[in-house]
């Protein structure tokens, strides 16, 4: 089944590589590539994209504001693309329901595994952007003021959760924690029913801003 990608970015280098990149792949169709925020909105409406590879800063709107405005879809699925440099807009676009974050000079391989797990309701998220964004980025927002699990989660989703707050993918978190896969997966489950998280980055930044995620036991 193909994938379909719209590309939302200012830089004109940065859409060309993204769509050699993709369109070299037979599962993947890039449907457009457009240079700002409203440009997007419009090929979101016009192509209805399976995924949306989006910039944070492009001119009318930028990428957290277009993020906000496609809360609540089940599609497009939006993967953002930021800078090494910590973008205080990303935090937001956490909040908003991007479901991965990718460095600009991320490689094609990384790039090609973002849109693929986006499309499926996955998630990426480059591991020095996971780490290094939510722990400089958390601290901002008192840990009192975190969102309550409607339930308390036991301790082995707490394990898991630790796990995913420093970038581990779910079979890095199996290995390291001594189980399946499917458990994994499992945890990860009902802790995003608990926190009525949206995916996989909403449920490691609540572990930045709750404190779980440098705690230790």
């Amino acid at each position: 089944m193909t994938i379909t990608v719209v590309i939302a970015d200012d830089q004109d280098m940065v859409r060309t590589g993204f769509r050699m990149i993709l369109e070299s792949q037979p599962d993947i169709d890039v449907l457009a590539d457009v240079t700002d925020g409203e440009a997007a909105l419009t090929a979101v409406e016009e192509h209805h994209p399976d995924v949306l590879l989006l910039d944070i800063r492009m001119p009318r709107l930028d990428g957290l504001e277009v993020t906000r405005r496609l809360a609540g879809r089940t599609t497009p699925r939006i993967v953002i693309v930021t800078t090494f440099d910590l973008d205080e807009y990303v935090h937001a676009a956490l909040h908003g329901g991007a479901s991965g974050f990718l460095l600009k000079d991320a490689s094609p391989a990384m790039l090609v595994e973002a849109v693929r797990a986006a499309a499926v309701g996955d998630s990426l998220v480059s591991p020095a952007i996971t780490v290094r964004l939510l722990r400089e980025m958390a601290p901002r927002t008192p840990a009192t003021t975190a969102r309550r699990p409607a339930e308390p989660l036991t301790e082995r989703e707490r394990d898991v959760v630790r796990c995913l707050a420093r970038g581990m993918t779910n079979a890095e978190i199996a290995t390291e924690l001594y189980v399946s896969l499917s458990t994994v997966k499992t945890h990860l489950a009902n802790v995003q029913t608990k926190l009525d998280a949206r995916n996989r980055v909403e449920i490691a930044a609540w572990a930045w801003e709750s404190g779980l995620a440098a705690s230790t036991t």
